[in-house]
């Protein structure tokens, strides 16, 4: 998920808004007007891409937490 999140902080950077508040504006349609160029619709694909892949992945991780626990989803590296 850390890498997808450095991924997305790029696009928030360069537009200049959040990854949630873009999704919001993109899947409402607010955004139609930038379908005309290339580059921000190649970059509103991407980042609406990663920010799927990201909700997704958030949500698989609060369900193992609910469904295992916090202690049985923790990782402990044995110390040798």
């Amino acid at each position: 998920m850390k890498l997808l999140e450095r991924r997305l902080t790029l696009y928030e950077e360069k537009y200049g808004v959040l990854s949630a508040d873009f999704y919001a504006a993109l899947t409402s349609g607010r955004l139609a007007s930038y379908d005309a160029f290339d580059e921000s619709r190649t970059d509103f694909s991407r980042w609406k891409g990663i920010y799927e892949t990201w909700l997704r992945r958030k949500e698989a991780y609060a369900r193992q937490l609910q469904e295992r626990g916090l202690t049985e989803s923790l990782r402990v590296q044995p110390a040798y």
